[in-house]
Parts: C-alpha cells; sequence; structure tokens
C-alpha cells in the first residue's frame, strides 16, 4: 500500500473534481486518482463542450440567427448548481478560458479544455488534495460488502483501490471511497448491482468523439442560416445538405443533423456529430470498435462541412477528443431509484443533495433522432442523497453519470455541472463518514445539506438540519452541537 488517506476519490472528471474539493473543504485528507495525465475527464479528454445549462428555463426567445450557436431550451431562470462549480467557472473565466452563462450563450458555459486542465490542477492542489494521475483502476483489495466489512470496527479501517500504473500496480487505501469514474467502476468491483442501457433491449445511449474546428466563418455561416433559416435551429440543422451528401454517396452520418456550439474564441466551433450506437462503454473490444468507427465519422463529416456548408471553406480540425464520449454505461443500484416521474414532474425530496433543471435528452441507442422532454418552466428536480449509497456495499459513495436512475432519468442528470454537484455531495458524504468512523449511509442527509450549504452549493429549499442524529452516529456535527 503506497498511501493511506480518509477520502479517496477515483476519477478526475467533473465529478470527482467536486467530490475532491467537497471532501477536502469538509476537512477530510483526499487522495484524487485518475487515469490519464490530466484532469476534467469528459470536459478535456473527450471534449464535451460546453457546459451544458444548469438554470432553469422562463421561456428564452428563440433567436433569429444562428450567431449565438446556443441550446434554445434554457434560461433566464436561475441557477439550480452552484459550490464547487461556480468556483470552478470563476476560475477558468479568470484565467481568460471561459465565457459565463448568459442569454448570448444560452447559459450554457463555453470553455477551452487547456485552460480547465490547468484550473483544476490549481483548484486542488490549493485545497490540499493529493493527485496521483496515471493510475487506471483495475479492482478494489477485497470485496466491500456489508459481511465482510464487520471486521473493520464500524467502518474505521482502510479500504483499497488496486491501480495499474507505470510503477506496477499499486494500492491505495481509504476509510470511504467515492467512484466517480462515470461507470461505476468501484462500486461494481465491490460487488454493487447496477443496470445498464433502456429495459426493453439494454442498449445504451451512442458515443460521440467530439471534435474543434477553427478558422470557422462565423458571419458567413450566420448569412447563409438567415437565408435559409429552415435549415437550422439554435445549435443544430443543414438538413437538407446533409440530404443531398447522403444522395451524393458522400455521407453516411447515422444522425440526422449536424449540432455544433460556438467556442471561448472567434472562428473556433465545436462539433457534435459523430454518432456510434450498440456498443457498450464498458466493453474495452466495443470501446476499440468505437474509436475506429468515430474517427472515421470525423473525416466525413469535415469533408462534408469544408465542401458544402458556408463558412467552412478554411477551417480544419485543430483537436479531437483523445478518447470518445460515452454518454452511459453503469447505473448503480442505489437506495433510491430516480425515474422519469421524477425529472418531468419536478420532485423534490427531503434528503436533496443536489439539483437539476436539464431536461431528459436520449440519443436514440438504435437509430436516429433525438428525445427531449422539457421540466416545467421555472422548475428544478432534486436528486436525493440516497442515489449516491449503492445498496448492499459499505463504505463505497457514487457520484456523476453513475448514481442510481432509470435510463430515462439518466439522460438528464449526466450533464457535467450536475456530475459536479453529486460529487461534491459524495464528496462531503465520504468526509463526514470518515472523520466519524461510520459508514456513508449512517451519515444523516441533513448533514451533508448543512456542509454543502457551508460550501456554498445551491439546494432550493432545504434549510439548516432540523433531525438529531441516533445515539450512535457520533459525527463531527452532532460533536460541534
Amino acid at each position: 500500500m503506497v498511501a493511506e488517506t480518509d477520502v479517496l476519490v477515483v476519477g478526475g472528471g467533473p465529478a470527482g473534481l467536486g467530490a475532491a474539493l467537497g471532501a477536502a473543504d469538509a476537512g477530510a485528507r483526499v487522495v484524487l486518482a485518475e487515469r490519464h495525465g490530466f484532469l476534467g475527464g469528459n470536459a478535456t479528454a473527450a471534449l464535451v463542450m460546453p457546459l451544458m445549462s444548469y438554470y432553469t428555463r422562463r421561456g428564452l426567445p428563440e433567436a433569429e440567427t444562428a450567431a449565438q450557436l446556443m441550446p434554445m431550451d434554457h434560461g433566464p431562470g436561475e441557477p439550480v448548481v452552484e459550490g464547487a462549480l461556480a468556483r470552478l467557472i470563476d476560475r477558468v473565466r479568470r484565467m481568460g478560458g471561459a465565457i459565463g452563462p448568459s442569454a448570448r450563450t444560452g447559459y450554457t458555459v463555453p470553455f477551452d479544455p487547456e485552460v480547465l486542465k490547468c484550473a483544476a490542477i490549481d483548484l486542488l492542489e490549493e485545497a490540499g488534495v493529493q493527485l496521483l494521475l496515471h493510475s487506471f483502476a483495475s479492482g478494489v483489495l477485497e470485496p466491500l460488502s456489508a459481511l465482510s466489512m464487520r471486521g473493520f470496527g464500524g467502518g474505521t479501517g482502510a479500504r483499497g483501490v488496486i491501480f495499474e500504473t507505470k510503477s506496477g500496480p499499486i494500492v491505495v487505501g481509504a476509510r470511504t471511497l467515492v467512484d466517480c469514474t462515470g461507470d461505476g467502476d468501484i462500486a461494481g468491483f465491490a460487488g454493487a448491482s447496477f443496470e445498464m442501457g433502456r429495459e426493453e433491449d439494454g442498449l445504451t445511449q451512442p458515443m460521440t468523439l467530439m471534435f474543434r474546428m477553427s478558422q470557422f466563418d462565423q458571419p458567413l455561416f450566420e448569412r447563409y442560416v438567415d437565408e435559409n433559416s429552415d435549415q437550422w435551429k439554435g445549435v443544430f440543422g443543414l438538413w437538407d445538405l446533409i440530404r443531398e451528401a447522403r444522395q451524393a454517396g458522400e455521407l453516411t452520418l447515422p444522425r440526422e443533423d449536424i449540432l455544433l456550439f460556438g467556442g471561448v474564441r472567434p472562428g473556433e466551433v465545436s462539433v457534435n456529430s459523430t454518432r456510434v450506437s450498440a456498443l457498450a462503454g464498458t466493453d474495452v473490444f466495443d470501446l476499440t470498435r468505437a474509436e475506429v468507427l468515430s474517427r472515421r465519422q470525423l473525416r466525413q463529416i469535415v469533408a462534408f462541412l469544408r465542401e458544402r456548408v458556408p463558412g467552412f471553406e478554411h477551417s480544419y480540425v485543430v483537436q479531437s477528443g483523445s478518447c470518445v464520449g460515452v454518454r452511459e454505461t453503469r447505473r448503480i443500484v442505489g437506495e433510491y431509484r430516480l425515474e422519469a416521474e421524477d425529472v418531468i414532474q419536478a420532485r423534490k425530496f427531503e434528503d436533496v443533495i443536489a439539483r437539476c433543471a436539464y431536461p431528459i435528452d436520449i440519443h436514440d441507442p438504435s437509430g436516429t433522432g433525438t428525445r427531449l422532454e422539457r421540466l416545467p418552466e421555472g422548475q428544478w428536480y432534486d436528486i436525493p442523497l440516497r442515489c449516491l449509497l449503492p445498496q448492499g456495499i459499505e463504505g463505497v459513495v457514487v457520484a456523476g453519470r453513475c448514481i442510481s436512475g432509470s435510463h430515462e432519468a439518466h439522460s438528464s442528470y449526466r450533464v457535467m455541472p450536475v456530475s459536479m454537484a453529486t460529487g461534491q455531495a459524495a464528496g462531503v458524504c465520504a468526509a463526514l463518514a470518515s472523520a466519524a468512523g461510520v459508514f456513508p449511509r449512517q451519515v444523516l442527509a441533513s448533514h451533508v445539506q448543512e456542509e454543502l450549504l457551508r460550501q456554498g452549493a445551491s439546494l432550493g429549499d432545504a434549510s439548516a438540519p432540523k433531525d438529531v442524529c441516533s445515539s450512535d452516529c457520533g459525527c463531527r456535527l452532532c460533536r460541534v452541537a
């Protein structure tokens, strides 16, 4: 064992950043392990840009042109995610790498992934988090079932995660683990039950390789859209041009439109248009196939844009994701399973630890098309702490897109701002459990809420805790009281 710590966060994407900051701010010693040589996860490795809206929707009018290259479904309501996310966005903005949420951006946050990498490292080091990069989690030291944990005396003993590294296999021990792998790897290794894909056939949302193009002539593109307004809406369109390219045999894209997002700087655009379906993001052979297929699609899309779309004649790919972006894999079975009804009905929960206003957004797992179902105007739904607590195992909290929910609900809470919020909550819960020498499920939700509010998180109607600890809790908040 090369290190022991209070809280071990596995995965350095948005959920992991939130978890590490949340745990460190709550007073825990924190190690964050990441498989890449940089932080940011899908935001930087897969170039998933921009940060999607985390604002409630209040009848934002549609733009008359494509000048904004923004989604038209959000703002200008209230933000439902703050805390660690606000700290990260503020730091990236001050470093010149992001445009803050506004009507101009559709309340999304365009960002420069290279700046975000640096900002994330700075924030974690300032918080006292110990980083372990180039470390791929390959297993846990032993299954963390309730039975096997009896010998740890109330959950205070160290549990370990095995990492494959350039130095050979190493083990990091921790009082509490936070699974921010996106795929639920740690909870899965520990024996947690999980679901994958939609109920009827198990198919997950398709994977996408995103890329950035430079020397994009946005004014010329805008003029084309103004003259062909039926061919573009918000961030997607070009239906007639795609149809013509298909008929000419130039494009075999398995989706019906091109999806574009404006960048931080003039002449830059992010393209979200490749689509690889019916492959599993937890299968190395499927992942390999997805990388091959998506890069072939990238070449087709770039050729199509340069040859047929005004404004792209002199553009070129300046960066593609270092790996394909995975939307959906394991969803760990937790103490509560978020359902589509919870999302659409904007349901609230007493043990809320994060909020979300993003719509159900399902890229068809087996064909073309995207299903969007929006929340009522001005509304959000709560994510309860129970969704972060896996059934049947102890000592592990999950965060990000692998929390407990249905296929439909997952398509809403999977976005990066919400992943960062559930990460912050998971980190706080893990830190409180570690300090008290208890399992995470023994920590009162009200204590997690109190610490989150102290850290600047947004919990809507949640207020300071009103309940009383059980006699066997003994957590830090009880001792202070």
